[in-house]
């Protein structure tokens, strides 16, 4: 079997996330083609890893992947943060999140990830969720459309581009990944549409986005990951785009704090504790030599904070 996701930050993540304990469990929150957890478990012999993945179907391949780590590996086909939230069961030496979008789904899915192929419209990393992408351009009202690019996006010519696709499917209903993508192109002004990244790009990953709910997860997951790790234990995200890593930033930066009275406040009265000591004051990034070797790779950040002995 093939497999197309190169892990991102291999190396780097190997080293941050060492286990500190004997016998250590890890869980790897978006599991993917199992690349990550793959090197981890070679790596380190008496790790276990849980892994998880809301996609059914690239689950199945990390599965085959891992089969001969046997017991030492165990997959569940989840959201991750619904997952953490329910968790109570032995305390992780590391957590690890790769919010990127695996190579698999613009490659191998057939669900219109890709503005490249003419796949059905639909970008939903579980197939029994109640909406796709077609339905949200072909359904939701021009401004909720604009608002969600924007958004989920920063594309500046949101608002043309949703003018421009409720004008199409006010004749025809917008069923394909190319098409989107040629509407996109024509709506946008001619300097644009020849830029250095595809016209189309934002407003794909701004569709994806809210039909797969992606950012809302990452800060209750990662909060949560912070409260069941062990002492000593390691979390650790990997993002590619400022909406992923800005929350991230500032729950780490608040953990390590502890307070959460208001900015307003003359003096803390919350009481709180700090949970966790940042270990990347600046974001890890990719090499030179990787970012050629795996183009993908370009825009990611890595940031690790471990959790604090003394924290309850």
């Amino acid at each position: 079997m093939e497999y197309m996701h190169h892990p991102v930050l291999a190396q780097e993540v190997l080293e941050q996330l060492s286990p500190p304990a004997k016998n250590p469990l890890m869980i790897d929150c978006t599991l993917g083609e199992g690349g990550h957890a793959l090197l981890f478990l070679e790596r380190y012999p008496d790790l276990r890893v849980i892994g998880l993945d809301r996609d059914p179907h690239i689950i199945e391949k990390a599965k085959k992947r891992l089969a001969p780590f046997k017991e030492r590996f165990t997959a569940v086909n989840t959201w991750f943060d619904e997952y953490l939230t329910a968790y109570d069961q032995e305390a992780p030496s590391a957590i690890l999140f790769d919010l990127g979008i695996s190579i698999y789904h613009y490659e191998e899915s057939g669900r219109g990830f890709s503005f490249g192929r003419s796949e059905d419209l639909d970008m939903r990393l579980d197939p029994s969720a109640p909406f796709s992408v077609a339905d949200i351009v072909n359904t939701f009202r021009e401004k909720e459309i604009a608002d969600i690019i924007f958004t989920n996006g920063e594309e500046r010519y949101g608002r043309r581009i949703a003018s421009a696709i409720c004008n199409y499917r006010n004749k025809q209903p917008i069923t394909r990944s190319d098409e989107l993508a040629a509407i996109i192109r024509q709506a946008v002004p001619a300097s644009y549409r020849y830029g250095r990244i595809h016209p189309a790009t934002r407003t794909f990953q701004a569709l994806r986005i809210a039909v797969n709910n992606e950012l809302d997860r990452i800060v209750p997951a990662v909060d949560r990951a912070i409260e069941i790790l062990r002492p000593k234990g390691r979390v650790a995200v990997i993002s590619f785009h400022s909406l992923e890593d800005r929350p991230v930033k500032h729950l780490f930066r608040k953990r390590a704090d502890g307070c959460v009275c208001p900015p307003e406040a003359p003096r803390c009265t919350c009481g709180g504790k700090p949970a966790i000591t940042i270990l990347t004051k600046k974001p890890i990034v990719p090499s030179e030599q990787e970012c050629q070797e795996n183009p993908p790779s370009r825009s990611a950040k890595l940031r690790v904070a471990e959790k604090l002995e003394d924290y309850p």
